[in-house]
């Protein structure tokens, strides 16, 4: 008996890291595009039910573990298919809103941006509910979480023109 994994575990795994690596590099772009985020959300007029700006960080780590187990589930049973590319639609969506909106203080075009994110996950769950339950279950507290970001963008967009 082998202590080694089998072709199919090793494969898996390997694809694992892919979805994490993806994620990962999604999250990197806004952490490297913009070293200030916590500062110039702090320094912008905000809603009285904006939360803190410490609570990004522990959310979105969660979130972006819970994007790459759900593109995994997928690929798994699919392997590359088209059932993947709402999924990469809505890291690139999701990695281009960061500099938008902090980099470039583009924060209407940041709310364009989170809009179409926010149908690319609906797009990505609608191709991914026909293959693993679980792994659309998996973006239900993203898509929750980006319907609460849109809201919060809108209104320091709004509180801060002009």
């Amino acid at each position: 008996m082998s202590t080694l994994a089998s072709p199919t575990t090793r494969r898996s795994v390997s694809g694992l890291l892919m979805f994490v690596a993806a994620a990962v590099a999604t999250a990197l772009i806004g952490v490297l595009a913009v070293t200030d985020t916590a500062e110039q959300y702090k320094s912008l007029d905000q809603p009285s039910w904006a939360p803190p700006s410490w609570l990004f960080g522990p959310v979105w780590t969660v979130l972006y573990a819970l994007i790459a187990i759900s593109g995994w589930l997928v690929w798994r049973r699919t392997g590359w298919s088209a059932e993947l590319v709402p999924f990469a639609v809505q890291l690139v969506l999701n990695a281009v809103w960061t500099p938008l909106f902090f980099g470039f203080g583009l924060r209407g075009l940041a709310l364009i941006d989170i809009a179409l994110l926010w149908l690319a996950i609906a797009w990505t769950v609608v191709r991914f509910r026909g293959r693993s339950g679980v792994a659309v279950w998996l973006l239900v507290p993203y898509w929750l979480w980006t319907t609460f970001a849109a809201a919060l963008n809108a209104a320091v967009w709004s509180l801060n023109r002009g």
